[in-house]
């Protein structure tokens, strides 16, 4: 029997940086940008606020609807999966990466004005919509990343 497993991510936030788009040999759009969610704790009776920041990457329509409408400070809500991908440095050092594909955007209003609200709805929809378009790992080297080998995965040592 095989055992089940899931790769699922959800992510509120606001993007750190504008979103940059690019395109494969194949003319897939690829979008990427970085999110920072903020959790506040209490430690020893003082609230302290912590930083997470996350690599999204977008493709296809997504992509294209991200760099039209996303900005810096972009409330936004992500749902997508985690991959890891490795490279080898000028160096020659191994590189890791872990980044969010994400599969469903949701922009989300900066105020509580109805025409924001209306507006932030329609792109929400609109995005919603865009089919999250597969890719392969050779669409990766097209735009300057470099493939994941997947057996190369299963040595991270986390």
């Amino acid at each position: 029997m095989a055992s089940a497993s899931l790769n699922k991510v959800f992510l509120l936030g606001r993007l750190g940086t504008a979103p940059e788009m690019r395109s494969t040999a194949n003319q897939l759009s690829v979008t990427t940008f970085s999110l920072a969610t903020t959790e506040i704790r209490n430690t020893s009776g003082q609230r302290q606020e912590y930083t997470e920041w996350h690599r999204i990457v977008a493709w296809g329509k997504t992509a294209e609807i991200c760099n039209q409408y996303l900005t810096k400070g972009s409330p936004v809500f992500i749902e997508g999966r985690l991959q890891t991908r490795s490279w080898d440095d000028k160096n020659g050092v191994k590189r890791y990466t872990t980044e969010i594909i994400a599969s469903n955007i949701q922009f989300l209003p900066r105020s509580t004005s109805q025409a924001t609200t209306n507006s932030y709805a329609q792109q929400s929809s609109d995005i919603s919509s865009a089919s999250s378009e597969s890719f392969d790992n050779s669409s990766l080297a097209d735009i300057g990343l470099e493939p994941i080998n997947s057996e190369e995965l299963s040595d991270i040592p986390f």
